[in-house]
């Protein structure tokens, strides 16, 4: 729910165990206790899509057993090790680091990754606004990191099941060409199309490709996006990486992303979400601003955790 700065201040010396969401500015002033944050002035609040940056968005976990780790570029690989047996874990990752860039493109290989619930998002800023840094907070300790992870272990009681869901409203187009990359990373010039060498950068601009709509890469007949970031200098910029050896293809056109986004939705009205996160994308293209999404509030991000990033997708995890 969206507070106050003394709201959540005051929640944290009760001892609460949070999470929180909220402006660089006003994270780095919180009190220490037993939370991690990250840095967004986007939240999905109850009362719909909101930008604001003078409010924190405060997840409540009502949950006994915890732990709060950093970790940096190094040791990323330990957080599903570290995660509980029966529970899941939210990490908290800044944009654009060398963090970011290693959990991004090594993720899959984590040990126990994909066995534990490792859920989360990546910590960004406003877009309109510059001179701002994207920040993970360790609220046990007061570090606010710009180059490390904050993750909130939680274990939940004996009996109790986790689940990490993902909605994404994307397939693949079976028109589109398949798409083949020779080098992993968040970035490309070249790429094979239908075995094809070309430059990724002509190919988008002849086809008139749509950039909002991902490519959506096949990983054993799941479908994972991939968003683009831009198209500079005859080189494509990515918000994830591309992996040699995945096919790719365009996503499948959306008449209407705002109501397509929506009719999604409502096949998880039954779901009951501890935490939930919304790619920023789906803010922008799917015009969330002042919009309720009555099951699902929490930060609007620049990249979503399901084990592995992904991105246009909204992520959330539920304990029953």
């Amino acid at each position: 729910m969206l507070m106050t700065f003394d709201e959540a201040s005051k929640r944290i010396n009760n001892g609460e165990l949070l999470h929180i969401a909220g402006t660089e500015e006003l994270i780095k002033k919180l009190p220490k206790g037993k939370w991690i944050g990250g840095s967004t002035e986007y939240f999905m609040a109850k009362e719909g899509g909101t930008v604001s940056d003078d409010r924190l968005f405060v997840t409540v976990f009502p949950y006994a057993d915890f732990s709060i780790k950093s970790y940096g570029a190094e040791d990323i690989s330990k957080v599903a090790l570290d995660a509980f047996d029966n529970g899941f874990s939210i990490a908290i990752i800044p944009f654009d680091s060398a963090v970011h860039t290693t959990y991004a493109e090594k993720a899959p290989g984590f040990e126990d990754m994909f066995i534990k619930n490792v859920a989360g998002w990546i910590a960004g800023l406003n877009l309109g606004k510059a001179g701002q840094t994207p920040v993970a907070v360790n609220g046990q300790t007061g570090e606010a990191h710009a180059d490390k992870a904050a993750v909130l272990h939680i274990g939940v009681p004996e009996g109790k099941a986790v689940t990490i869901g993902v909605i994404n409203i994307f397939t693949q187009d079976e028109e589109s060409p398949v798409i083949e990359f020779a080098e992993d990373g968040f970035s490309a010039v070249k790429c094979l199309i239908n075995g094809e060498e070309r430059v990724f950068a002509d190919y988008i601009a002849e086809n008139d490709i749509d950039t909002k709509l991902p490519l959506v890469g096949d990983y054993s007949g799941n479908g994972v996006n991939v968003s683009f970031k831009s198209v500079e200098n005859g080189v494509v910029n990515l918000y994830a990486p591309v992996f040699t050896g995945i096919k790719y293809k365009m996503a499948k056109a959306v008449s209407n992303y705002a109501e397509e986004f929506n009719n999604h939705l409502a096949d998880f009205r039954d779901a009951q979400s501890v935490f939930s996160c919304n790619c920023i994308l789906n803010f922008l293209y799917g015009e969330l601003e002042g919009k309720s999404i009555e099951l699902f509030r929490g930060p609007i991000t620049f990249g979503e955790i399901a084990y592995q990033l992904v991105n246009q997708t909204l992520v959330y995890v539920s304990v029953l």
